[in-house]
């Protein structure tokens, strides 16, 4: 724990508040953290944790050695005009705004037509705010080693962090583990609702996804055969699995998830088109 770093969270949400409640304590002290929200009720959990709060950026960031945008992109361009006065030498900007690509946000931060170095661009996923999170990770050239891993330990305080090499890398990060969670959200609504069609009542159906679906995930995770071979071991020729998965195939159900998938990267570089121009 670093009781000299100073972060700064410019959008204090549950995104942003998740990140801070793994940090804190761990990165740095728990009132070294700076959040800012227009929406005071945002303020609340920063300040019953020890960090301060306030609905506009003031002299405060210029104290902090990190900054986190956890804004929406459409507010991005408007919440960095209103921060960048304070912005200061050597501080390592995170956005984790969906969108906006790393080199327009580090052209929207420099001054005097050089963009800011020192930037890195991340997509975390909901899951982070109880700890499982799957952060994609992405650095401009001016980031150091150092930074580099101090970045990538703020962010393994609320789960994994991949790094990729580009921006459309990150659309593909926000296809997958971004919207991920939605994904399968909705498929555990409709094995819940299948249930209910089979015969079993709404708390039957729903402990027995939920345990399904966290004992497929953690058997995936500790076998070392992929996850076709562990789908093979489950279906008997002719069997009810068989059956079930034959509806799957008959509704292309691989092609169905892929084209989703597509579409939720394509609406990623539409974001960076409407709300990231330079």
């Amino acid at each position: 724990m670093d009781k000299n770093l100073h972060i700064a969270f410019i959008g204090g949400g549950n995104m942003a508040s998740a990140l801070g409640a793994g940090m804190a304590g761990k990165i740095c002290p728990p009132e070294n953290f700076h959040a800012i929200d227009i929406n005071t009720a945002a303020h609340t959990a920063w300040i019953e944790r020890g960090a301060t709060a306030a609905t506009a950026p003031d002299e405060r960031l210029a104290r902090c050695n990190v900054w986190f945008y956890a804004v929406k992109p459409q507010f991005m361009r408007d919440a960095v005009a209103a921060s960048r006065p304070w912005l200061r030498e050597g501080t390592l900007v995170i956005s984790v705004a969906a969108g906006i690509r790393g080199d327009v946000l580090a052209g929207w931060l420099g001054e005097g037509g050089a963009p800011w170095p020192k930037l890195v661009r991340c997509m975390p996923n909901t899951p982070a705010l109880v700890g499982e999170g799957m952060t994609g990770i992405l650095a401009l050239s001016g980031v150091t080693a150092e930074e580099r891993q101090l970045a990538e330990s703020m962010l393994r305080s609320v789960g994994k962090v991949v790094w990729v090499k580009d921006d459309a890398a990150i659309d593909a990060v926000t296809a997958l583990s971004g919207s991920g969670p939605a994904y399968v959200f909705r498929f555990i609504e409709a094995l819940i609702e299948g249930g209910q069609s089979v015969g079993l009542d709404a708390a039957q159906a729903r402990e027995l996804a939920l345990g399904t679906l966290s004992g497929a995930v953690r058997l995936a995770q500790e076998s070392e055969d992929p996850p076709a071979v562990l789908r093979e071991r489950v279906t008997s020729r002719g069997g009810t699995t068989a059956a079930a998965l034959g509806v799957f195939e008959e509704g292309d159900f691989m092609g169905l998830v892929s084209r989703a998938m597509q579409a939720a990267a394509q609406r990623s570089r539409e974001l960076a088109e409407e709300f990231g121009k330079a």
